[in-house]
């Protein structure tokens, strides 16, 4: 006959089992999703993202660009953080990737610390790239937003659909609208969205041809750049893409209607187009771009994720189990 000990061992890996169970047969994206499974998971990832932007405030940027790359490509599951092998051809070698996403080591250690306050791999790597986002951008001064959670991980990547399917900073506005569109995302979207460049930076190569040949640029603010980003060579210089890298405020809006945008990309929302009011409004009203941009990364969020007993919760964020 079993004794105390053990039947409490036996009901307590029991319970874990069911909740478990309960957390992975979601069929929906809930806010509250790992209120019982792992109430410790996000106050974890807060202050692993903390810690880690305040080491590095351009982190900050690099975290919200790797949840925007995962989701444009076949949806929000991780696939961005998978390396190579034989049998994958992962995404961090496509073209809009290539030694440019960064922040895989912050990643795993989210991974790592979650995974041992939780006890068990109950929290996907999507999730956290989706939770790191929205803490980065807090944490570098914007406004918070609830994020939906319970995607899982996918088993697999494609470099080929990260090439066709992730925006270029060189596109005109039409291009850019078709390219949200097909991520299940609007006009409004995407003008909220593109103030995630509020924050970071951008290499040489990305905007050297806006400054050499756009007519749509400030020449002053042209000037100031080619410097730095001379007409041949110096492609993996950095900018930033607004004159506040580090603070997630409007200054990128205002810039717009200055034609300062560091990107073809950029500017293309302000010239002359059907989304100029727009970016005007977020350029004075801070309030509403912060509110547009919550609600529009919980809509990016929803494109195609994992759920229930799809994909998997990967151990390491950088391959599959």
């Amino acid at each position: 006959m079993a004794d105390r000990s053990t039947n409490g061992f036996f009901y307590f890996f029991l319970a874990i089992v069911l909740v478990s169970m309960a957390a992975i047969s979601s069929d929906a994206l809930s806010t509250t999703f790992y209120d019982k499974a792992c109430p410790e998971a996000l106050p974890t990832i807060k202050k692993v993202v903390a810690d880690a932007v305040n080491r590095e405030g351009r982190m900050g940027a690099s975290l919200l660009r790797l949840h925007f790359h995962d989701c444009f490509v076949n949806g929000c599951d991780g696939s961005v953080l998978l390396d190579s092998t034989s049998t994958i051809d992962g995404e961090k070698t496509a073209l809009a990737n290539n030694n440019s996403i960064r922040g895989f080591e912050v990643v795993d250690r989210i991974k790592s610390e979650v995974d041992r306050v939780c006890g068990y791999q109950v929290v996907s790597c999507a999730d956290i790239l989706a939770v790191a986002a929205r803490d980065s951008v807090v944490q570098l001064g914007g406004q918070t937003w609830n994020v939906e959670l319970g995607r899982r991980d996918s088993t697999t990547a494609r470099r080929t659909d990260a090439n066709n399917a992730l925006p270029a900073p060189f596109m005109d506005l039409p291009a850019l609208k078709t390219n949200f569109e097909n991520a299940g995302l609007d006009e409004t979207d995407l003008v909220a969205l593109s103030g995630g460049h509020a924050i970071g930076l951008s290499q040489c190569t990305k905007f050297k041809v806006r400054i050499y040949n756009d007519s749509n640029i400030d020449t002053s603010f042209a000037a100031n750049l080619k410097p730095m980003c001379p007409s041949s060579g110096g492609d993996t210089r950095l900018s930033p893409l607004d004159p506040t890298p580090t603070k997630f405020d409007t200054q990128y809006f205002r810039n717009l209607v200055k034609q300062r945008g560091l990107l073809h990309s950029d500017q293309a929302l302000f010239n002359g187009v059907s989304t100029d009011a727009l970016v005007r409004k977020y350029s004075t009203n801070a309030g509403a771009f912060a509110a547009d941009f919550g609600k529009s990364m919980v809509k990016m969020g929803r494109n195609r994720p994992l759920e229930g007993n799809s994909g998997q919760i990967r151990l390491n964020c950088r391959r599959i189990n």
